[in-house]
């Protein structure tokens, strides 16, 4: 069991002894790994012999963080989420301290779902790949995870996206972007906003791709054209509804690869962490590459 004690503004370290009554109150054996960071949590994880089970108990970050000792083995993945976002938990209908519940499905039997591998091309990280389960953005929504530090710190989930996300409306830009989704271009032009799902949603509840499935082997882009900050703000408000695709602004493709070119940087977020900017990055969806026991 991996416990990030920082998940949710230090949720998921106060939640700790209700979880553990509950693991105890199932005879559920579990070995407990608290790291502050991913890096030391994977170290620790990828030396458990193999086949063992993983529970991650925090946001969609923590869930990343382990990701590189889980995509192609036999270790199966169960989530308690406990973050600020939650969106990949949301996705399976997990709710945040519904422990009983989370446990619980433990009995279920284990789904193979699909992951995404993205390589910065060209950005502050280039040359690096990192595997994600729930998706990415560009552009926009990044500048809005950056812009979340200045929200009131009483706001969690959902209420402190959309603070963060008025705010950043004022600031607006946009810049050209190439997207091309299995080897042809699927659009050129002027963009504020960019993301790549394998989940539906993010933000704490912005149902950014509500046609994606995480066993289709496929990834979702989804692309804002050009707008100004009143038309944006209106798509926004539709996508809480998941109706955004109807929009003609709107560009919106599954596919197995896709390959983005901004003709400037931008801001990226990988499942709601930032990675600094970039320029230029390429997506390849992971068919059944993670074995989910609660799902």
């Amino acid at each position: 069991m991996v416990l990030n004690p920082n998940a949710g503004g230090g949720l998921a370290l106060r939640s700790w002894p209700r979880l553990q009554r509950e693991l105890t109150a199932r005879s559920l054996s579990h070995e407990l790994i608290r790291e502050d960071s991913g890096d030391a949590a994977l170290t620790r994880l990828r030396a458990l012999p193999p086949g063992t089970a993983v529970m991650a108990v925090g946001g969609d970050g923590t869930v990343g963080a382990l990701l590189p000792a889980l995509v192609g083995t036999v270790r199966p993945l169960a989530i308690v989420p406990l973050g600020t976002g939650n969106d990949f938990a949301g996705l399976l209908r997990l709710r945040p301290g519904a422990f009983a519940e989370a446990l619980d499905r433990l009995n279920y039997q284990p789904r193979a779902v699909d992951a995404l591998r993205v390589t910065v091309v060209q950005g502050d990280e280039a040359g690096q790949s990192f595997v994600l389960l729930n998706g990415l953005g560009m552009g926009f929504d990044s500048d809005v995870t950056a812009n979340m530090t200045r929200a009131p710190r009483h706001l969690r989930g959902f209420a402190r996206y959309a603070w963060s996300a008025v705010a950043t409306i004022r600031e607006l830009n946009l810049t050209r972007v190439t997207i091309t989704a299995d080897d042809q271009t699927l659009y050129a032009g002027p963009s504020g906003i960019v993301a790549i799902m394998n989940g539906t949603r993010y933000g704490g509840g912005f149902r950014i791709s509500p046609d994606s499935d995480v066993r289709d082997g496929q990834v979702n882009v989804i692309a804002g054209g050009h707008m100004n900050r009143r038309q944006l703000t209106r798509l926004m408000l539709s996508v809480l509804r998941g109706k955004h695709l109807q929009d003609p602004r709107v560009t919106t493709r599954a596919a197995r690869t896709v390959h983005v070119h901004w003709n400037a940087p931008v801001r990226v977020h990988l499942d709601g962490d930032l990675h600094g900017h970039v320029t230029e990055l390429h997506v390849e969806t992971l068919p059944g590459a993670v074995h989910l026991l609660n799902a």
